[in-house]
């Protein structure tokens, strides 16, 4: 099995992004717990200052092979990444983490939509429909009263910014050095978040609760999900990616309700709707062709 996969690497891709998707997902529980106790900006900035560390020491010269071009977008989508990451986790504090998983799967209905602003990728219907449905869904999971909550705006903010990045990596990791890019990614988020968290200082964790987040999330969600994210979205077309990541909300619920976390049904039922909208979005697409 493995080596038919080999043969055929957008399905060894395809497989690949699953579990680094299962491995975002999962994490959710953990950073929220996390970030109850350290500042987010020193949480990031441990967190993916160690994954770059990781990836620089198994490869080190990896940064003095790279090219202008990398450098430039390889920091352009670790921009992205940092704007992200910044956001989604400053909502986790007031956002349940299974409502946080289903909001940045909406990232999925925006990459089609940022697609087609900003590379002028033709929109189909089905994603009009798909927003409307993810709309609706996010809704019934997050509405208080007349307005959205400030940790679900936050999360839907970071949700547009992942969108971004992947947007930007389908458009650009073709013919790059993958495991450089993914780097400097990780070196752009981890430099950003460190300048952040500087002013009011670097918060460094004194159990072993938060360093097993920090190293679980440096380790399997960062370094190893971004290295095979920029490799396989070398290989497939962004809003397929995008599809596999509709498994991230399933994946952070379902480990949300392990952890003890209450799911009513107002967001079994906007879950369900924001899984459908993202499922709707590649309904007629065919699979492997890129947009």
């Amino acid at each position: 099995m493995v080596e038919r996969m080999r043969q055929r690497p957008t399905t060894l891709a395809v497989v690949l992004l699953v579990a680094v998707t299962a491995a975002w997902g999962s994490t959710f529980v953990l950073v929220k717990e996390a970030v109850g106790h350290l500042p987010v900006t020193s949480f990031l900035a441990l967190r993916f200052l160690l994954a770059t560390g990781v990836l620089v020491a198994i490869r080190p010269g990896t940064l003095f092979r790279l090219g202008r071009r990398e450098w430039v977008e390889g920091a352009l989508l670790g921009l992205a990444l940092t704007a992200g990451y910044l956001l989604q986790t400053d909502g986790l504090r007031s956002t349940p983490a299974a409502v946080s998983g289903f909001i940045t799967g909406l990232e999925v209905v925006l990459t089609p939509i940022l697609g087609w602003v900003l590379l002028r990728h033709r929109l189909r219907p089905l994603t009009w429909a798909a927003v409307g449905l993810a709309t609706v869904g996010l809704a019934l999971m997050s509405l208080h009263g007349a307005a959205l909550g400030t940790g679900e705006l936050l999360t839907l903010a970071s949700a547009a910014c992942f969108a971004l990045q992947i947007v930007g990596l389908g458009r650009w990791s073709s013919g790059l050095d993958v495991y450089g890019v993914a780097t400097v990614q990780l070196l752009t988020v981890g430099l950003l978040s460190l300048a952040v968290a500087l002013p009011g200082g670097v918060v460094v964790p004194t159990n072993a609760t938060d360093w097993t987040a920090i190293l679980v999330t440096a380790l399997a969600a960062t370094a190893f999900a971004f290295v095979v994210q920029t490799w396989a979205q070398s290989l497939i077309s962004p809003t397929r990616a995008a599809i596999v990541f509709t498994l991230e909300p399933l994946f952070a619920a379902a480990v949300a309700f392990i952890a003890g976390e209450r799911l009513g049904w107002p967001l079994l039922v906007g879950g369900f709707l924001v899984v459908a909208a993202m499922f709707l979005v590649d309904a007629r697409a065919k699979p492997g062709l890129a947009r």
